[in-house]
């Protein structure tokens, strides 16, 4: 997660992340040559006396000034466009989470098992046991080194499901359903919020993403659905 004075990503958790890094990485060592290349001409500029009262034209620099921006352009797009290609794609994914956005909560349902589905609130900070504005009562709970897609839709305004550590950020439209998914590579806690303009207080809609074994994950899919069942035991007996 974000700490203070932190002006680098989070650390990654998924492969997708670690290639944002990387082409973060490389596109910025590109920037830095620039800037200290034109600073460097400008400082000559400034501060020589050579002066040329007929000088018109010069097409060699001008093609020089064209020809290197669109190279520098094309060792920047490349990589992009891999990213955008690799982010897209969705290779034979194990489970699937759909995502509801609403104001200002998220609501989850997990696809593949019956009747698991729950409200993930924003709760009070009233120890020091949880984060201000990011920790939630229901955490979504995922199998670590699967391949996850994440259905992602609205019931009020666009919202934004947004986990930078996994390097997902996809928009929940009313009406529409989006789907991308992520590859989670480590356990841990990952925290995000909506990130996208829907109204006042929308950045409280935080996110939590706990990542844990396979095992384990099947143990929790096996008591969740029996609590499940012991609360339709109570509330409705003559169902049995």
């Amino acid at each position: 997660m974000a700490t203070w004075s932190n002006l680098n990503y989070q650390n990654s958790a998924s492969p997708l992340m670690e290639q944002i890094i990387f082409f973060h990485d490389h596109t910025l060592i590109i920037l830095i040559m620039i800037t200290i290349l034109v600073a460097y001409l400008m400082m000559n500029l400034f501060f020589n006396n050579y002066i040329n009262r007929f000088l018109l034209e010069g097409q060699m620099i001008e093609l020089i000034w064209t020809i290197l921006p669109a190279i520098t352009l094309i060792f920047i797009a490349l990589p992009s466009l891999r990213l955008l290609y690799l982010l897209d794609e969705l290779n034979n994914p194990l489970i699937t989470l759909k995502s509801i956005g609403h104001q200002w909560y998220w609501s989850y349902e997990y696809s593949d098992f019956n009747n698991i589905e729950f409200d993930s609130y924003m709760i009070q900070l009233n120890n020091l046991s949880n984060f201000r504005l990011l920790d939630v009562d229901n955490r979504i709970i995922l199998p670590m080194n699967n391949q996850i897609r994440i259905l992602v839709t609205a019931t009020d305004v666009i919202h934004s499901w947004t986990i930078p550590s996994l390097g997902v950020k996809i928009d929940a439209n009313p009406g529409r359903l989006n789907q991308t998914s992520f590859f989670i590579n480590r356990p841990g806690i990952f925290f995000g919020q909506c990130s996208e303009i829907c109204g006042a207080n929308h950045s409280f809609m935080p996110i939590v993403v706990e990542s844990i074994s396979m095992k384990n994950f099947i143990n929790w899919i096996n008591n969740y659905s029996l609590d499940d069942w012991k609360q339709v035991l109570v509330s409705k007996p003559f169902m049995v």
